[in-house]
């Protein structure tokens, strides 16, 4: 009883291991005093650095380990078994793939990147409290600051997050063609910050991810090309929806072009009629981005059907 209360009169109520090793190897109050105050310190922010690191080199490895199980369910898992029960026409999905991987890759980047600094911070806040520093004043002061920095960079945080939710609803990924209002295009680059998009003309736009308030995505999934065709008003209509229909079926039918389009061509008939003349209409559905390929084609050969057949159009399709 007398050691237990000599021990802490030494080393505080609540003594540590290291503190009454020392007391009791060497009975002075001094050197377990000292060996309290600069030998466990340093064990305590030592055991913090390795747990950190332990814990971080865990959870990237976890975080690796999940967007690899996610890029490889969709080429070997159920993903994989459904697209060898697909008929060869809509089998053009590398691109998509790709885009998953690359997806996948991105968001674990950012996820590895948060949970190390998650990690780290803690990491830092217990060293400071090991070496005694005052954390209140600290975190309130920190506090103040990251709402500053918050309103001066409100925009850039906007741009990550919309990024992140972007990249996580696969809303469009490189080589889509997307309209997103401020420019239309091919997607060429997709960062969380901006999304590089490269329009008809050649230009390109960087584009922040937390200006884009909707995406018309032209090359996700599916397409349709929407042909109409304006004749004259004397022109005899079941003629005209005839050779169109030939054109069509000959596209339709055509190996050069049936890898492209994914079902058979519907000419629906007469669209519209107005003073300059009759609108015919046709719908074709075609792999995605091809929806133009198919509609200048069909354009080149109803224009050569029709003059074939000297079927006047009142205008040139459109």
């Amino acid at each position: 009883m007398a050691l237990a209360q000599t021990v802490q009169d030494a080393c505080g109520q609540d003594p540590s291991l290291v503190c009454r090793q020392v007391f009791n190897w060497t009975g002075s109050e001094a050197w377990a005093q000292a060996a309290d105050r600069f030998v466990v310190p340093p064990l305590h922010i030592l055991l913090i650095v390795v747990v950190a690191y332990i814990a971080n080199r865990l959870v990237r490895r976890s975080i690796r380990r999940l967007t690899t199980r996610i890029v490889d369910s969709g080429t070997n898992g159920t993903l994989g078994t459904l697209r060898d029960k697909t008929p060869s026409a809509l089998l053009g999905t590398g691109s998509h793939s790709l885009r998953a991987a690359a997806r996948a890759q991105t968001l674990g980047l950012v996820l590895r990147s948060i949970a190390t600094t998650v990690i780290w911070t803690i990491a830092l806040i217990m060293i400071l409290g090991e070496l005694g520093v005052a954390l209140g004043p600290l975190i309130a002061g920190a506090g103040i600051a990251g709402v500053a920095l918050g309103f001066g960079a409100q925009s850039l945080v906007k741009d990550f997050l919309s990024g992140i939710f972007m990249l996580i609803e696969d809303q469009y990924g490189v080589g889509d063609l997307i309209d997103v209002g401020v420019a239309s295009g091919t997607v060429e680059d997709v960062t969380l910050r901006t999304t590089q998009i490269r329009d008809t003309s050649g230009t390109l736009w960087y584009v922040p991810n937390g200006s884009i308030l909707r995406v018309g995505n032209m090359s996700q999934d599916w397409a349709r090309a929407v042909l109409d065709i304006e004749v004259t008003e004397d022109t005899d209509q079941a003629r005209a929806l005839g050779a169109v229909k030939a054109v069509v079926d000959e596209l339709w039918e055509d190996p050069a072009w049936s890898g492209r389009i994914l079902e058979e061509p519907e000419v629906l008939g007469v669209e519209k009629i107005a003073n300059t003349g009759i609108t015919l209409r046709t719908l074709i559905k075609t792999r995605p981005a091809e929806q133009f390929k198919v509609m200048r084609e069909m354009r080149r050969r109803v224009c050569d059907a029709f003059h074939e057949l000297d079927i006047h159009m009142s205008g040139p399709p459109h």
